[in-house]
């Protein structure tokens, strides 16, 4: 049963995401080895959707370490299900810290087997394209399953890259970089912790060239502004070569933005309930990280309610003739909404 959830939650994700997205590239699938263990090594900018993301475009089940917090209680079947394990930090207490032992002895035996894991080497969420500092959590973890495997063990650098890190309707590139074989790291002559700090760093070269702006330097707030709809219709290398050399067309000021504000609210009326409620779910979470991942999720619910909600009172009301016209009206509204709401700071 769990198996079936997993998949049905995969496909409802790959749906929802085509929906939610106007366009989404996945690069370099061909690099995920076969012939061993992967720990997939992603940026983490947009809180659970990113998981969400990697794990649906990953041909094989990958089982994701996630903080401990969010696990236990009533949802704890369905945590189970998606495969996700519980990570401890210091923040739930110094005790807690030793059930790590388990956890990261269960990732060994899934890597030595030859399954994927997902682990986020950043260690936690944040609101900027650049990459964090990386743990060395990832980096020890596959050197130790190498260490007790004979099959190859692999991590492969991850790189998500938003169009926009809060609205709808913008691009995604999802690139999936060259995988660094852990066997080359083992070496008599070199130390445990200098094996994990080669490895760390060759993950934070992989990652980087898998990221649209990957530097946090004195022109990064100017090259950063060259992320616009414009830009991220391009190829991958072309955005990313273009933001390096900050030689991209910079975003297009309008000096009408209330009159487009006026059209956002008066063509948000035919889906008033469920952008409503959006809005409160939204007033819950103080983080901006979270709300693609909000949007996204909680929208596929609420809109797909609304509009069977509205096919159907105006079908029982009118007739099927009148409510289907009605329906897709509606859904063409919030189509064109979402595209106008790019043409807002």
């Amino acid at each position: 049963m769990k198996n079936v959830f997993y998949y049905f939650i995969k496909y409802t994700v790959l749906f929802a995401s085509k929906c939610y997205f106007r366009k989404i590239k996945i690069i370099g699938l061909e690099n995920i080895p076969t012939d061993g263990g992967v720990l997939f090594s992603p940026n983490h900018q947009g809180a659970f959707l990113d998981p969400l993301l990697v794990g649906s475009a990953i041909p094989q089940p990958v089982t994701s370490l996630t903080r401990s917090d969010v696990f236990g209680g009533p949802f704890q079947w369905f945590m189970d299900a998606l495969k996700m394990l519980p990570v401890y930090r210091i923040r739930n207490g110094y005790s807690n810290l030793k059930k790590n032992d388990e956890i990261f002895s269960k990732c060994r035996c899934l890597l030595s087997s030859k399954q994927s894991i997902m682990m986020f080497s950043e260690a936690a969420h944040h609101n900027e394209y650049f990459l964090q500092q990386l743990s060395k959590g990832s980096s020890r973890l596959v050197y130790e399953a190498q260490i007790e495997s004979e099959s190859p063990i692999y991590i492969l650098p991850v790189g998500i890259n938003y169009g926009h890190l809060s609205k709808p309707l913008c691009d995604l590139n999802l690139v999936f970089g060259k995988p660094i074989l852990i066997k080359e790291f083992l070496s008599e002559s070199i130390t445990k912790p200098e094996a994990i700090n080669k490895i760390r760093e060759a993950l934070r070269v992989g990652m980087k060239n898998c990221i649209w702006l990957p530097e946090n330097d004195d022109n990064y707030l100017k090259r950063k502004k060259l992320i616009h709809r414009r830009n991220t219709a391009m190829d991958f290398k072309v955005i990313k070569q273009g933001i390096a050399k900050m030689n991209l067309s910079p975003k297009k000021d309008y000096k009408s933005e209330s009159k487009i504000k006026f059209l956002v609210a008066l063509i948000s009326i035919p889906n008033l309930p469920p952008l409503y409620f959006m809005k409160k779910i939204l007033s819950l979470f103080e983080d901006v990280v979270f709300y693609s991942s909000i949007k996204m999720t909680a929208g596929l619910i609420l809109f797909g309610l609304w509009w069977l909600i509205l096919l159907t009172f105006v079908g029982i009301s009118q007739n099927w003739i009148v409510a289907i016209p009605v329906m897709f009206t509606s859904i063409l509204f919030l189509y064109i909404r979402q595209n106008l709401l790019h043409f807002l700071r």
